[in-house]
């Protein structure tokens, strides 16, 4: 097997996690703001496709540059060995961008990366006429950061958030891989009961579930690279059978999500399953304020409504004074809670633990976390 250059990207603040992720599945990591760059062998590729909750996509790093030039992208672009990826017959659509770079022209950039691919196959298999691109695809991308150009080829096609459960959603939908960084950041473990009170679509509670039972979240979807001749089935079916294997079917699951929209209760079942939690997750239709229960050392995960995007401020704000005023009576029980108010602790009642800005989409988001006390129990 051939060793490669590979990139996690994700969303800016989850970073860490995603190193985490790619760490666990055994390889050395090394991070720069929305990347995580390791190297692999086509059994990586598939892993960390398979298995990374949190990242976006996994790329190939096929070349990195200096470029202040068209002539020196051409050249450059030119030199990089596409041959060892790219059989005669790949389709290879190129997309751009460029930030803070003289050469600022990202349609110019994409045409010359181009005609630069093609200028090095034509080359190496001796062709010389147009290149028919009527095999496999490979998505490569061009970004010129700040004058350095990057060539990468895309190894996932949808990105990862795309678990293959959703199959509706709502007004304001909560990014897969968002709602799994939430899970993972409070360090909930599948022995505690989980609540959801905000939950939508289901998102949270769904991921909450595929990590409490240890599901590889792609494990049910397919990936651009499965139809790399390169990309060997045997390589997928080896890495899907060890995924089947390290999941925990039969883990108990204490899981509860609600919310005050019946239309999303429905949704959030339905989307439970598809993704075969059906009769593990309860979904009931009830504000945050009702919330009652027997239980204790419990963790709490949501994601309220923002004001500047559904309902109004006032609307907003008493729906966060309700929640603290509830669960005043449930010390043992964490809370954590994304939102983009700056006066939460406040509207809560209590100062947070700690907190972590997180970024919803484009919209700049603190993640409060209020610890629990633990109970007697332990």
């Amino acid at each position: 097997m051939a060793n490669y250059k590979l990139v996690a990207t994700s969303a800016m603040g989850l970073e860490s996690i995603v190193a985490q992720e790619v760490q666990a599945l055994g390889y050395e990591t090394t991070v720069d703001n929305g990347k995580v760059y390791f190297e692999g062998d086509e059994t990586a590729i598939a892993r960390t496709n398979l298995w990374l909750r949190v990242a976006d996509r996994v790329k190939i790093v096929v070349g990195q540059f200096p470029a202040k030039s068209f002539e020196q992208l051409f050249e450059s672009v030119k030199a990089l060995p596409w041959e060892k990826y790219l059989p005669v017959d790949a389709a290879f659509p190129v997309s751009g961008k460029s930030v803070k770079s003289k050469l600022f022209s990202v349609p110019d950039c994409q045409a010359i990366t181009k005609k630069a691919i093609v200028e090095r196959m034509k080359q190496h298999y001796k062709r010389l006429g147009f290149l028919d691109e009527s095999g496999a695809t490979y998505k490569i991308e061009v970004s010129i950061l700040k004058d350095v150009a990057t060539l990468t080829i895309d190894t996932s096609g949808a990105g990862l958030h795309k678990r293959g459960y959703r199959q509706v959603q709502g007004e304001a939908p909560l990014k897969e891989t968002l709602a799994a960084a939430l899970v993972q950041i409070s360090k909930w473990n599948p022995n505690r009961p989980f609540v959801d009170p905000f939950c939508g679509s289901g998102t949270i509670a769904l991921e909450a579930a595929m990590f409490g039972q240890n599901i590889a979240p792609g494990y049910n979807r397919e990936f651009i690279s499965e139809d790399w001749p390169w990309m060997k089935a045997k390589i997928w079916d080896a890495a899907r059978d060890e995924a089947d294997s390290l999941a925990n079917y039969d883990q108990p699951l204490e899981i509860i999500g609600s919310d005050i929209d019946h239309r999303m209760v429905s949704i959030a079942q339905e989307n439970a399953l598809e993704a075969g939690f059906g009769d593990m997750i309860a979904f009931k239709q009830m504000q945050a304020r009702d919330f009652t229960t027997q239980l204790t050392d419990g963790v709490m995960i949501g994601n309220p409504p923002y004001g500047e995007r559904i309902g109004d401020i006032e609307v907003v704000e008493q729906v966060i004074r309700d929640l603290g005023k509830v669960m005043k009576n449930y010390p043992s029980w964490s809370v954590y809670m994304l939102s983009s108010m700056k006066n939460f602790e406040e509207l809560y009642g209590r100062q947070t633990t700690k907190k972590r800005k997180l970024f919803n989409g484009f919209i700049e988001t603190n993640y409060y976390q209020f610890w629990g006390q633990k109970s007697k129990r332990d």
